[in-house]
């Protein structure tokens, strides 16, 4: 009897489904995968979670600086003022991620995906996001100071007052992005596709911007003292009260 007894409790052991990694396990390395967990506030700095799974997941706050995070899916995850500062991200998927806040200085998003998410009043300077998609995302009053966001795709982007100071943004696809009142000093745009952006009363001065493409875009009350024009395309470009390269004003 009681083998037998023994036997069936050993089957319905065996049957049981093993319980999912929470928290806990994320913070003792024993995993990588916890969608959709609580981990707000959570100390993670240094940690390897690249690959992981960690969509939806409630990290605001959190301390990740350093992190190993490359190919890691973060969709729909809430890292409102997380610590990203130098993480390794490259890769990963952050689709519609919440980042509103979130520190980023020098962190590595090449070929992220960041479409769609919120990155409004992002600390991002000198982050490396060559070739990331930035497609729809919000990026108001952003800090990109001296970013690299080469072949970036940030069509139809929020960087309304957004600091782009001396980023290079070559070949980046900007085309319906909103750029009003944003600070592109000294930006290198060279070829970049800016056709029906709007840049009012952005600050372009001594921007690069030879072989743009500005069609159609809007630069009502924009500053481009200095900047380099040469090759630009302004087809139906709105010039009102543009301060133009030679320090005039266009009518």
């Amino acid at each position: 009897m009681r083998a037998r007894l023994f036997l069936v409790t050993a089957l319905l052991l065996v049957s049981l489904p093993a319980a999912a990694d929470g928290p806990a396990d994320v913070l003792a390395h024993r995993t990588k995968q916890c969608p959709g967990c609580d981990l707000a506030g959570a100390h993670l700095k240094r940690f390897d979670l690249a690959g992981g799974d960690f969509a939806g997941a409630r990290l605001a706050g959190a301390v990740l600086h350093r992190a190993k995070l490359g190919r890691a899916h973060f969709d729909a995850a809430d890292l409102t003022g997380a610590n990203l500062n130098k993480t390794d991200l490259r890769n990963a998927s952050l689709k519609g991620a919440k980042l509103a806040g979130a520190l980023l200085y020098e962190a590595e998003l090449g070929l992220a995906d960041l479409s769609g998410a919120d990155l409004s009043g992002a600390k991002l300077g000198h982050a490396r996001m060559v070739r990331a998609n930035l497609g729809q995302a919000k990026l108001g009053e952003a800090v990109l100071r001296e970013a690299r966001l080469d072949e970036a795709n940030l069509a139809g982007a929020s960087l309304r007052s957004a600091n782009l100071v001396s980023a290079s943004l070559r070949r980046a696809d900007l085309s319906r992005a909103d750029l009003d009142n944003a600070g592109l000093l000294q930006a290198v745009l060279r070829e970049a596709n800016l056709a029906g952006a709007i840049l009012t009363e952005a600050d372009l001065f001594g921007a690069d911007l030879t072989d743009c493409d500005l069609r159609g875009a809007d630069l009502s009350g924009a500053r481009l003292t200095n900047a380099i024009m040469t090759g630009a395309k302004l087809d139906g470009a709105k010039l009102s009260h543009t301060i133009m390269p030679d320090d005039t004003e266009h009518e």
